[in-house]
């Protein structure tokens, strides 16, 4: 049994949700060796292997991005989008994959309104299985273009981002394929994960004092917690940095959870890629931010579109959503929840070259 349920404790070898309706993750496995080994770049993120669940069976040489100074935000630069579909997304998809791989998937599933979908289209026809992505009618068309020339199926769905996600999980429900969620599948968490493995392999088996992220579905969020606890727990790394999240105005179920409905209001039709009124792993989330002394606040969309400008002016082609992370880092130090010589590092998670 490889599955288990954090909440009630129930096993499974292969399932996406318990029957209790709880996200699943795997079961705990031996921690690696104490003493941190020699770790080669060019395996990228499966350099990690002996912290992943899942063997090598779908890649496309992802992973072991740039860290690299951003000395006008006082920070360190993880670039995110240098990944084959440009996201890090591709660190779950990679995961995924070859966990269907491992299951034996005929057919994946997935429901996205982008860069997952993208993602798990594209490592699915690295596998030859077939793939489905649910997208909402309106998405934009340059990213349903990477999705439809890797030979996927799109189902356009009318309505919210919520019912398209209903629709997908309607169809495996059905039997139609094998679920493939960034937003529920355990082993799409455990390939984001990885992330934290290589930030503190960058820095020599240290952390820094916070790690500042978009919050949307909290793929890359509760990734990176998951990744730093177990980096702690293998004795490779003595201590966690704090987490903070950056949700959009109007879409910040996390941010109204912390601080009240009036610190999550507005509006931010810029970041689209975070626009997750009700994240699954929600309760995990706020878990996460508790267990680091971590934080989220919601921006608006005049402060992601001032700081895509200076991305782009510094040489960071970014996509709009990249924005509200270093954008936050300046409220959080305006707020003085971060001293200005904190630590900081800020994932830069998918390509402008996205449209």
């Amino acid at each position: 049994m490889d599955l288990r349920c954090p909440d009630c404790g129930r096993e499974y070898a292969d399932r996406w949700r318990c029957a209790c309706g709880e996200p699943l993750q795997f079961a705990d496995r031996p921690l690696p060796a104490t003493d941190a080994p020699d770790i080669d770049p060019r395996e990228g993120l499966w350099a990690f292997e002996s912290f992943l669940p899942v063997e090598r069976h779908v890649t496309l040489g992802e992973g072991y991005t740039p860290l690299v100074d951003a000395p006008d935000w006082d920070a360190e630069f993880k670039l995110e989008y240098v990944f084959p579909t440009g996201s890090f997304k591709d660190r779950g998809a990679t995961t995924t994959l070859s966990r269907a791989v491992e299951v034996g998937a005929e057919r994946v599933l997935e429901d996205s309104s982008g860069n997952a979908g993208a993602a798990i289209a594209t490592y699915a026809a690295r596998a030859g299985i077939p793939a489905e992505i649910y997208v909402p009618a309106d998405a934009k068309e340059s990213k349903l273009r990477a999705i439809r020339r890797t030979g996927a199926n799109l189902v356009r769905v009318e309505g919210t981002r919520e019912d398209v996600t209903d629709a997908c999980i309607e169809s495996v429900a059905s039997g139609e394929g094998w679920y493939a969620s960034h937003a529920w599948n355990p082993a799409f968490f455990a390939g984001t994960a990885t992330m934290a493995y290589e930030i503190a392999h960058h820095r020599g088996w240290s952390v820094p004092d916070a790690v500042v992220m978009p919050l949307g579905h909290g793929t890359m969020f509760l990734g990176a917690y998951r990744g730093f606890r177990a980096l702690r727990a293998a004795g490779w790394t003595d201590r966690m940095p704090r987490l903070l999240g950056a949700q959009a105005a109007g879409y910040a179920p996390v941010v109204a959870a912390l601080h009240g409905e009036s610190a999550a209001a507005g509006d931010n039709a810029v970041a689209d890629g975070i626009q997750i009124r009700e994240p699954p792993q929600k309760r995990h989330l706020l878990a996460a931010i508790e267990a680091t002394d971590g934080n989220a606040i919601a921006l608006p969309a005049s402060a992601v579109e001032a700081e895509l400008d200076r991305l782009h002016r510094a040489g960071f082609y970014t996509e709009p959503t990249c924005a509200v992370a270093p954008a936050a880092l300046h409220r959080y130090r305006d707020r003085g929840v971060l001293d200005d010589d904190a630590d900081v590092v800020v994932p830069l998670s998918g390509s402008g070259l996205k449209g």
